[in-house]
């Protein structure tokens, strides 16, 4: 590991974001051409929520270019992601040893799959159940409204943010590699932090009852757990093995 001057970090801060602009704005242009169909995907949640029971609409006359625009940007942060990941860790590699960054390389490509798996629960799980939750309330014989604009741009964020709400286990392991956290220090902040974890889910929950809290609730234990377990069984032997005469 070659020591750096500040002004030698601020350069090559400078280069990765210039170049994560640069890959975001390719990624925008080719996501923007195909706006129309990943619109199309987003809907289906909502659509099949409705039951052919309502409709999506826009009342603003730049509703549709705006919505696009947004669509465009958020679907190039997810298309985008793995070389971003990438310029994350060309700019931490230098400050990592030999043998930290041996250890750390392999989760970048891990956190590509765990965003990815983000994604995936956001649209086949939470959006269906929230949905379906949400068309259940109140009056029943009257037909929805929905707007385009709102529910595509809520949509796209809910899904990027679920992306990287997954990275959980990866953080906690990447911790664990650089000593800042231990598997018995983590079990011994589980009682805080799943008091945390309820408050977040009830402030993201756009339902205010139990079961849609429990959606996003019991995912973020489940991957808190996977992320002790992960720092236990791996990070806990390479560094015993690291540490051995």
């Amino acid at each position: 590991m070659r020591e750096m001057t500040l002004m030698e970090h601020l350069e090559e801060l400078r280069t990765r974001l210039v170049r994560m602009v640069i890959i975001v704005t390719v990624a925008f242009a080719v996501c923007y051409s195909q706006s129309a169909l990943i619109s199309q995907i987003l809907l289906v949640p909502l659509r099949e929520a409705m039951g052919g029971v309502g409709k999506v609409v826009f009342t603003g006359l730049l509703d549709k270019v705006l919505a696009e625009f947004q669509i465009a940007f958020w679907s190039a942060i997810f298309v985008a992601s793995p070389l971003l990941f990438r310029e994350i860790w060309m700019f931490i590699r230098p400050g990592l040893h030999d043998h930290e960054a041996r250890a750390v390389r392999p989760f970048i490509f891990v956190g590509f799959l765990l965003f990815i798996a983000g994604v995936c629960f956001g649209y086949f799980v939470i959006f269906p159940f929230t949905f379906k939750t949400l068309m259940s309330y109140g009056v029943q014989d009257v037909e929805a409204m929905m707007n385009l604009k709102d529910y595509l741009l809520l949509a796209s964020k809910i899904l990027v943010f679920l992306g990287l709400l997954f990275q959980m286990p990866n953080i906690l392991l990447i911790l664990g590699f650089m000593e800042i956290v231990t598997a018995p220090s983590l079990r011994s902040m589980r009682r805080y932090l799943y008091v945390g974890f309820s408050i977040f889910a009830a402030i993201v929950t756009p339902t205010p009852d139990i079961m849609s809290m429990m959606v996003v609730w019991v995912p973020m234990i489940v991957l808190f757990e996977i992320g002790v377990v992960g720092v236990a069984f791996i990070v806990h032997p390479y560094l015993k093995r690291k540490y051995m005469p």
